[in-house]
């Protein structure tokens, strides 16, 4: 079984580009900070601009296990990048976990 958390992000009005890719890099190092994750399971990006809707960035992780997502939750790296990173430049957040078939 694999289980899947997804998290959007909407920006405020004033993050910058700086902070945009010092969260990107951020969750860039989230596989190895936290030990709970491959890389190659844990993608994540900018917004296309193809819907003028849509969410401005997104997380697609994949665990083993709902016990190995909620370890990443709780990382204390995790929790780091959220206070640091996430807080001052997200206006809204959204996930969704669920385990994938097969």
């Amino acid at each position: 079984m694999t289980f899947r958390h997804v998290a959007m992000f909407r920006f405020t009005d004033d993050a910058t580009e700086q902070q945009r890719v010092a969260l990107a890099r951020g969750i860039d190092g989230m596989p190895e900070a936290t030990g709970t994750i491959e890389a190659a399971r844990y993608r994540h990006g900018f917004d296309a601009g193809v819907n003028p809707a849509s969410w401005d960035y997104v997380v697609v992780a994949d665990f083993a296990s709902a016990d190995d997502y909620l370890a990443y939750r709780d990382h204390p790296a995790h929790q780091a990048l959220i206070r640091d990173l996430v807080q001052p430049v997200v206006a809204d957040r959204a996930s969704v976990q669920y385990e994938v078939p097969g």
